[in-house]
C-alpha cells in the first residue's frame, strides 16, 4: 500500500511539514517494498488551489493514506474523494510517522484541521 507523508525535506529522516497543500515534499511510502519516492511539491508557492492541486497529484499516484500536520477543507474534500484515508496532527520525522503507521497509532480525520488559507505565507 502507498502512502504519503508531508515532509520538509526528500528523506525518512526529514521532519514531517505541517502543511499539506504547501508541503515541500512529498514522501510515497510502498509500506510492502519500502520503495520511497520523493516529490518536490510544484504546488509550495502557488496563489490559490494549491489544497486541491496537491490532493489530485497524490491521487495520481495511487495513495491510499496521507500522515500530515494539517489538512484545510479543500485539500480534505479533494483526498476524501479519492477514497484517500487523512491523518493530521502527525509530528516529528518521517521515519517515525511511518513506524506509528504501521502500529496502528494514528487514527483517521473526519475532517480539516484548519482553515483555508493555513499556509499561505
Amino acid at each position: 500500500m502507498k502512502i504519503c507523508i508531508t515532509a520538509e525535506g526528500d528523506n525518512l529522516d526529514s521532519k514531517i511539514d505541517p502543511r499539506f497543500g504547501r508541503a515541500q515534499y512529498f514522501l510515497i511510502l510502498d509500506t510492502e517494498s519500502n520503495a520511497l519516492e520523493a516529490v518536490k511539491n510544484p504546488n509550495v508557492g502557488g496563489m490559490g488551489g494549491v489544497g486541491v492541486q496537491s490532493g489530485q497529484l497524490i491521487s495520481e499516484k495511487g495513495v491510499k493514506a496521507v500522515l500530515t500536520g494539517n489538512v484545510g477543507p479543500n485539500a480534505f474534500k479533494t483526498l476524501e474523494a479519492a477514497g484517500i484515508e487523512i491523518v493530521s496532527g502527525v509530528s516529528g520525522t518521517v521515519k517515525e510517522a511511518v513506524e506509528a503507521y504501521k502500529q496502528g497509532k494514528f487514527k483517521p480525520g473526519n475532517g480539516p484541521s484548519v482553515d483555508s488559507k493555513f499556509g499561505m505565507n
